[in-house]
């Protein structure tokens, strides 16, 4: 998966991480691997559609480790389904994680990167973001928000924060399996039959991360080589 590859990447890599999730027992088991082998790492029970858990998780941080320099915004689902199939629900589920998490993720930190004159925020957005194919209408559309958000997010800031849009194709993940419409998943079999791992992301949002600090790597498109 995306988020636990890349806390793995950037901890190895000498950075301290904080790690936040609905489902906390993934990070019961992600913490102990990342200090057995070295790295500083907090888990904090979050749900980046509540705006005031988005809150908690910044405070925590910074209780933590008096900084916070990097938000790798992650979280994402992907129910897709024909508009004719009216899962309403899903829809709404789609736009509150996806944009309104995003949103409340960076409502949550960027107080703190201006005031301390340093920051950088990564979006993992989608190749989804880019074009818009059937039965992903919903969840496309959330992803070109993620973008645009992220896009106006960099053309507002001032240099010292920088920001990132990470847009991985075809990936290892579960993002499939919150996909309920039959015709939708059924068509994602082929689609993921060649997909990269989740660590190639995680060393676009690295490579991202180390550069230099006059250095923006504003758009960066991951995907399988045979994903057109």
């Amino acid at each position: 998966m995306r988020g636990p590859a890349t806390a793995l990447r950037l901890a190895a890599a000498g950075h301290p991480v904080v790690l936040g999730a609905r489902r906390t027992d993934r990070l019961a088991t992600l913490v102990p691997e990342i200090e057995a082998a070295g790295g500083q790492a907090l888990a904090v029970p979050l749900d980046m559609t509540d705006a005031a858990s988005a809150r908690h998780f910044a405070t925590a941080a910074l209780a933590r480790f008096g900084r916070i320099d990097v938000l790798v915004a992650n979280a994402g689902v992907m129910p897709l389904s024909p508009l004719a199939a009216g899962l309403v629900d899903e829809w709404d589920r789609t736009i509150d994680v996806n944009v309104r998490g995003l949103l409340h993720s960076i409502a949550a930190t960027l107080p703190t990167m201006l005031d301390q004159g340093t920051g950088h925020v990564v979006t993992i957005a989608s190749v989804g973001a880019f074009e818009v194919s059937p039965t992903a209408a919903v969840y496309c559309g959330t992803k070109y928000a993620a973008r645009a958000i992220t896009e106006g997010h960099r053309q507002e800031s001032p240099r010292s924060v920088r920001v990132t849009t990470v847009s991985p194709g075809v990936t290892d993940s579960e993002l499939a399996s919150t996909i309920t419409d039959p015709s939708a998943a059924a068509a994602m079999v082929a689609y993921r039959a060649e997909c990269v791992l989740a660590d190639a992301i995680a060393r676009a949002v690295a490579y991202a991360v180390d550069e230099r600090p006059d250095v923006d790597a504003n758009e960066i498109v991951v995907r399988p080589v045979g994903q057109r």
